[in-house]
This record gives C-alpha cells, sequence and structure tokens, in this order.
C-alpha cells in the first residue's frame, strides 16, 4: 500500500519549494533536520540560558531542551516525542515555541513540570537575521552535511525557574543570540556500514562569536583542518536597532562584509576550554578592529543534547518522555568527550567600547595550532 505525505494547513500558503506536501522534505536523508537554538545571558555574568528544539520529520522524531547555569550548576530539562505532521504544532510535553512576530518576537515556554524548571521567555529582535555561509561537507564522496542558517542579536523579557530559583530577565540587562537552521547533519544513532574516511584521523575544530555592542554587532565563525588552515571562514559587522519595528524587512543594507578575519584562542592549561581570545577584523574602508574575550560564565552544550549519551538529537525516546538532571560545574571533568563543546559568555573589549557575547568551541583531535596533537589532550 502506497502512503502518501499527508495535507497540513500549512498547505494551505503558497510556500512550497518541491512538488511535495509540506510534511515531506525534499531530501530523502534520514538526518534531514529544522532547529531552533537560542541563548540569552545576564549582562554581569551570573547566569545564562540555553534551548534547543528540533525536527527530524525522517526519523519521526521531534525534541526540545532547555538549560540553565546559576550559581555554580547548570540544569538541564530534556523532552522527546514522535514528530507530529502538523508544522505549526511546536510543542513537546511542556515546552513550546511560539512565533508571535516572524524574524521580530519569538517565545519560548516551558509549564511547571516535575524537573523543576520552567520558564516564560520572550526574544526581541535587535538586527536583521544574518544568513551565514553555506556547510557543507562530504564524507568519502556521500554528502553528510549541508545546512543552511541564520543569526540573530537581541533583548530578552520574562523569567526563568531552576531548583526553586526564578530569576527575572529584564530585556535592559538580558542580551542573547538566536539562530535557526536546516538541511542535512550528522544526528540520530549511528548508521550501519564502512566507516568513512573521516574516522581515520576524527577531529573537528570550529570557533562562533556573535557579539553585541551599542550599536553594532559582529559575527564570526570558522571551521579549520588539523593543520590551522580555514575550511570555512566568515565575519560581518551589522547594525544594531532599539526597536524590531526599526530592523529592515530582507538583508540589512548597513551590514559590512569583513575583508580579512583572524582569531586566536588561548586555552586554560590541561583543558580545550577557552581562557580567553582574541579576534582582528579588518573592515571595507581599511579600520582594523582587534577586539578581546574575557569569560564570564561556561555552559556545556550536553545540556541541549550535544554529544549527551542518552538525550542526543533525534534519537528516539518514545511517544513522549521528559528527563531533568543537575550539575556542579566545577566537578565536571573538561577532558570528558560530552563536556568538550562549550559555550563562554564573554565581556567583549573594542578600544574604549564594551560588549558582551557567545564565543563557542569545539576541538577534537589534532589542532597544530592549538598545540593539540591528539584527540582529547589538553593544553
Amino acid at each position: 500500500m502506497l502512503h502518501r505525505p499527508m495535507i497540513t494547513q500549512f498547505d494551505e500558503y503558497m510556500i512550497h519549494q518541491t512538488a511535495e506536501p509540506v510534511t515531506q522534505p525534499e531530501p530523502s536523508d534520514r538526518n534531514f533536520y529544522d532547529r531552533y537554538w537560542f541563548n540569552g545571558y545576564s549582562r554581569d555574568g551570573d547566569c545564562t540560558f540555553e534551548v534547543g528544539f528540533g525536527l527530524y520529520p525522517n526519523r519521526l522524531v521531534m525534541d526540545a531542551h532547555l538549560t540553565v547555569v546559576l550559581d555554580g550548576r547548570q540544569h538541564a530539562f530534556h523532552a522527546s516525542r514522535r514528530a507530529p505532521h502538523e508544522r505549526a504544532e511546536m510543542n513537546v510535553g511542556p515546552l513550546r515555541i511560539e512565533i508571535v512576530e516572524a524574524l521580530r518576537q519569538v517565545r519560548v515556554r516551558l509549564d511547571h513540570n516535575e524537573t523543576g524548571i520552567s520558564a516564560d521567555l520572550t526574544f526581541v529582535a535587535r538586527t536583521a537575521p544574518h544568513q551565514e555561509p553555506r556547510n557543507v561537507m562530504y564524507d568519502d564522496g556521500r554528502l553528510i552535511m549541508n545546512t543552511t542558517r541564520y543569526t540573530q542579536m537581541g533583548n530578552w523579557k520574562g523569567q526563568v525557574s531552576a531548583s526553586g530559583t526564578r530569576v527575572d530577565v529584564d530585556p535592559a540587562r538580558w542580551p542573547g543570540t538566536r539562530d535557526r537552521s536546516w538541511g542535512v547533519r550528522p544526528v540520530g544513532e549511528p548508521e550501519a556500514g564502512a566507516p568513512g574516511k573521516l574516522t581515520t584521523e576524527p577531529g573537528v575544530y570550529w570557533v562562533w562569536c556573535p557579539l553585541l555592542f551599542d550599536e553594532f554587532s559582529t559575527q564570526f565563525g570558522t571551521f579549520e583542518d588539523r593543520d590551522g588552515t580555514a575550511t570555512q571562514l566568515s565575519a560581518h559587522l551589522l547594525p544594531v536597532y532599539d526597536s524590531p519595528d526599526d530592523i529592515p524587512s530582507g538583508d540589512d543594507p548597513g551590514t559590512e562584509l569583513i575583508q580579512t578575519a583572524s582569531h586566536r584562542v588561548h586555552w586554560k592549561p590541561g583543558t580545550r576550554c577557552p581562557e580567553r581570545a582574541e579576534f582582528d577584523l579588518l573592515r571595507p574602508g581599511g579600520e582594523s578592529l582587534h577586539i578581546e574575550l574575557e569569560p564570564m560564565i561556561r555552559l556545556h552544550l550536553l545540556g541541549i543534547g550535544y554529544q549527551h549519551p542518552e538525550w542526543g538529537h533525534a534519537i528516539w525516546k518514545g511517544e513522549e518522555v521528559i528527563a531533568g538532571e543537575s550539575w556542579s560545574l566545577d566537578d565536571m571533568d573538561l577532558l570528558d568527550y560530552k563536556h568538550i563543546h562549550v559555550h563562554n559568555i564573554c565581556r567583549a573589549r573594542l578600544g574604549d567600547l564594551e560588549g558582551i557575547g557567545t564565543l563557542e568551541t569545539i576541538c577534537f583531535g589534532r589542532h597544530d595550532p592549538s598545540g593539540f596533537k591528539e584527540l582529547l589532550d589538553g593544553a
């Protein structure tokens, strides 16, 4: 019997890009995904939170995570369900995403539940959505990554609670970042078959850094190979607006492509966790921007599913399941594979200007500029 893709309410809109209904992605690759990510952080560096929400239609899974760092501990909420047919149904258990105004305001709600973690948070944009370069990767001739992503800076309002402590989130002191990405990337249970060539000397080096200053945002991202050669590198400067109503529709004409960009991460001895970092960006007019980053608070992406042994992205957990966990940041082994992928909320200095933002690092394997020689040796 032929099972055709289901017609749903989004098929009413003129949004189709293929001859299939919206429920059927064009690529049949089981690793196709569609994902939201958000973070927020207090300007004094005493608290940060992140949200991940993913749909994996060819794996029939939808999952969601919310994690909070507060008073030296990281708390995490995880949830998973069978993927709904209706794309407007963006909830997993008590966690839901609501588009208040597309590309301007997004609300994240985590209702009270058995984990003790809850939130009601609204992201209000301060920059236009910035489309990053396409991320494409092959393994022995097979396409394993082909994604589109945009990033946006903004402020948060609302509240978040964990372990009996409620934090009021005031937009005057709570900036943050969000991204939207979709396409194909490795997720879910490993596939069978012979190992690809990437397993011969496994490794990845990725540094990503969106920063918010009063009147502009800088955005940087790079993949490097084991020798330190950039296989992907981009940097831009975007205007920042006081109100989402002032943000231009479409591409922001004030966006600047940085002509050359370089970075240096100074690693904490014995770890692969940043102690500080520097960026040098050359604007089109010839002005050089030297930015120094000082980490204030650390969050492990294990809390939203990355490298998680039980709550990894797109893992089938059941029709609807939730769980919570908590750990002390001081007790974490920073060379444990699960803990390598980190976000550090950093104070940024550019001459007399002070900003704030996220420094994302993930480094497995050899990376000659960092002095790493093995899969998980420390600095």
